[in-house]
């Protein structure tokens, strides 16, 4: 249990800062007008008796607006790479070229722009659900000092201490906000 404000704000901010973190991940697979290696980034590829990451057997890079070049190291796992990307869900049609795979990404129909943003939405609800989570953890150990018998805390203290709490949380759901509303931008820019 931390004895002071500035260790459980410290913990608390970690905590949410990891919130953001995943969100920003989860935000770079979403697709947007441009081409993005982090597009690839949660495909998994059978190669080698295992299911690997596909940036563990061969290398994503940008072409060109709109294609990303796969390069495959080993000519056996191609075959695997090119149906990994097909069936990923994705909507991409990749064209094999010997051990290079370009995958050309079609033009966004408005249609599936909105389901994006859906997604988007839905992403950043997660996060700011997991920052209230941290928030309540805040503020459960906030109560708790109140009542230690050892180290006890001021109601004045623990009010401090919840102010400061919430003011941390309604900071970071600020973020997620202006990081979803860029995000949205992004997916309806054509």
């Amino acid at each position: 249990m931390p004895a002071d404000l500035k260790t459980l704000k410290q913990d608390l901010t970690r905590r949410m800062d990891g919130a953001i973190e995943l969100l920003k991940k989860e935000f770079s697979g979403l697709r947007t007008g441009r081409a993005s290696p982090a597009l690839l980034e949660p495909i998994r590829v059978e190669a080698y008796g295992n299911n690997q990451p596909l940036n563990q057997v061969a290398n994503v890079s940008v072409s060109g607006p709109g294609l990303l070049s796969v390069q495959v190291w080993d000519k056996s796992v191609v075959k695997a790479v090119e149906i990994a990307i097909r069936d990923s869900g994705l909507g991409l049609n990749p064209q094999t070229e010997g051990q290079v795979i370009r995958v050309p990404l079609p033009p966004l129909t408005q249609e599936r722009r909105t389901e994006l943003v859906k997604t988007a939405h839905k992403y950043a609800e997660a996060a700011k659900v997991a920052i209230r989570g941290v928030r309540r953890d805040g503020m459960e150990q906030a109560k708790a000092q109140e009542k230690d018998k050892k180290a006890p805390i001021s109601q004045d203290e623990a009010k401090t201490w919840s102010d400061e709490i919430q003011k941390l949380t309604d900071q970071f759901i600020k973020t997620v906000d202006q990081t979803l509303a860029d995000k949205e931008k992004d997916i309806r820019q054509v």
